[in-house]
């Protein structure tokens, strides 16, 4: 998927200066005991899927469609997991960010479906056995607390005061 329309005018502005963005990210879990997870196209590493919400655009709406344009897998989004502010990052174009991330547990809506790559932003999607992510080096281990956030049946979204 490329930068997002309102991302380069806002590039044509400020330049790389810090650009404060909000972040999504979803937990998708299914029946069967397995997580979805997506190989990044930019670092080779396997992930949750996130992307960035657009603007007037509702969070959960915004999750529903960045999961459903990487990986086509339509999803229901249940609960909020976390809100938390990520550490500034640096691309190697030298446009600085930082995120507000959104972290929420979704479900498929149709159990069977089989995800596949559905944009350039990934070069493999897959739903894998939770039992097995524990050895996924690959994950960060702010995906593998999301992934525990999500299995908890603590209500509340972690937050940090």
């Amino acid at each position: 998927m490329p930068t997002p329309k309102f991302i380069l005018e806002l590039r044509e502005k400020i330049g790389h200066d810090l650009l404060w963005l909000t972040g999504l990210t979803g937990v998708v879990l299914n029946d069967a005991g397995q997580v979805l997870l997506v190989q990044r196209a930019d670092n080779h590493r396997w992930s949750l899927p996130a992307g960035i919400l657009e603007p007037g655009e509702q969070p959960a709406v915004g999750l529903a469609r960045e999961i459903q344009e990487e990986t086509a897998i339509e999803v229901e989004v249940d609960r909020l997991l976390s809100i938390e502010s990520l550490p500034p990052a640096a691309y190697p174009n030298g446009d600085q960010v930082q995120f507000l991330d959104l972290t929420f547990r979704c479900r498929p809506l149709r159990q069977s479906a089989e995800p596949r790559v559905n944009d350039d932003e990934s070069l493999d999607v897959r739903w894998w056995p939770l039992d097995t992510i524990v050895d996924l080096a690959d994950l960060t281990a702010r995906d593998h607390v999301s992934i525990r956030r999500a299995l908890s049946p603590e209500p509340q979204p972690a937050y940090t005061t």
